[in-house]
């Protein structure tokens, strides 16, 4: 039987108990073989232990809200509704995340009241050509191969400012359920390499967020807190996401969200002025001129994915055809 590896032998207690220090002889026994062929990692012990640190998920839940609000702030200004997605939040040393930065951006430091520190909001330049471009009535293109030294103009620069301000007032909406907060804004560059929020070795929560305006143009917007800001209320947020597991929360506050969240999907719906039956023969002998009697309800039918829920009235409305909701559509019960 093998013996056990956690103990010590005789010889090695004897050692450890001996003043001496360590002789040729004892050095000898080290493998220089082994030694060489060892991996060996620097380690910083000032750097920060996420695995000590802070809870994530509940980082992503202020994410997923700040998301939400975001589009519909969007909504508003631009007037067309955003597709917006949300990576995972994810931690990294602060020169990794500047390491796939190429200027020009809209790179913004933002004092958050309540947190220590400096954070940073950055606006892919392809967001604001994108809403720049439909603000002012276009479809909404972006802009591509731009010279790293190029300076926003007075107009860009005002519809950046326009959406920092919906950006910040989604950042203070998400972080209402945990603290409140207000966001200064301390400076703005397009060098990413003249922002230094913290070291280069110390830790950042990088926030991503993908931005696509009309279908067409994707950009991004980026939110980094500092590790070391987030650190000192992690006991808030680990305590916030046991709350959210707790089966006596108030699930009135979650049917508001899940209401509120569910509101931004998009329906495709259209209206039925009538309809006929027809046999595929007669639908092959129908020519041009020939006169169909349509079956016409006295309201017309608004339906979603070809389910029928309202009934309407058509007419005009500002120079549109326009449909009239008159009342709900009973559903049959299958």
């Amino acid at each position: 039987m093998a013996e056990d590896s956690s103990r010590l032998s005789e010889e090695e207690l004897n050692a450890l108990a001996s003043d001496e220090g360590f002789d040729e002889d004892s050095a000898s026994l080290i493998d220089p073989e082994h030694v060489s062929s060892a991996s060996v990692r620097p380690h910083n012990l000032v750097t920060e232990d996420t695995t000590i640190g802070i809870n994530l998920a509940a980082v992503d839940m202020i994410t997923e809200r700040f998301t939400r609000h975001l589009r519909l702030g969007l909504l508003e200004v631009l007037r067309t509704s955003p597709r917006i997605t949300a990576d995972r939040v994810k931690t990294l040393p602060f020169s990794e995340y500047l390491r796939d930065l190429q200027a020009p951006l809209s790179v913004n430091t933002v004092r958050l009241s309540g947190l220590r520190g400096t954070s940073m909001v950055v606006i892919d330049p392809n967001v604001v050509f994108a809403s720049l471009d439909n603000f002012f009535g276009g479809f909404g293109r972006g802009i591509d191969g731009l010279p790293p030294g190029r300076m926003f103009t007075p107009t860009e620069t005002r519809i950046i400012n326009i959406m920092l301000e919906v950006i910040f007032a989604s950042i203070q909406e998400a972080w209402s359920p945990i603290m409140e907060i207000n966001c200064e804004h301390i400076g703005s560059e397009i060098n990413p390499a003249f922002v230094q929020i913290v070291d280069e070795n110390d830790l950042v929560i990088v926030c991503h967020l993908e931005v696509e305006l009309l279908g067409k143009e994707r950009g991004a917007i980026d939110v980094v807190y500092p590790f070391a800001t987030l650190k000192p209320i992690r006991d808030v947020l680990r305590g916030r996401v046991q709350d959210s597991e707790d089966p006596s929360v108030d699930h009135d506050v979650w049917a508001r969200e899940l209401a509120s969240a569910a509101s931004d999907a998009e329906l495709e719906h259209s209206v039925t002025l009538g309809e006929i039956e027809l046999t595929l023969g007669d639908f092959k002998k129908l020519q041009v001129g020939d006169v169909l009697d349509l079956k016409k309800y006295d309201y017309a039918r608004v339906l979603v994915d070809d389910i029928p829920l309202f009934d309407a009235e058509v007419g005009t409305a500002n120079g549109y055809t326009a449909a009239r909701l008159m009342q709900a559509v009973e559903l049959a019960e299958s």
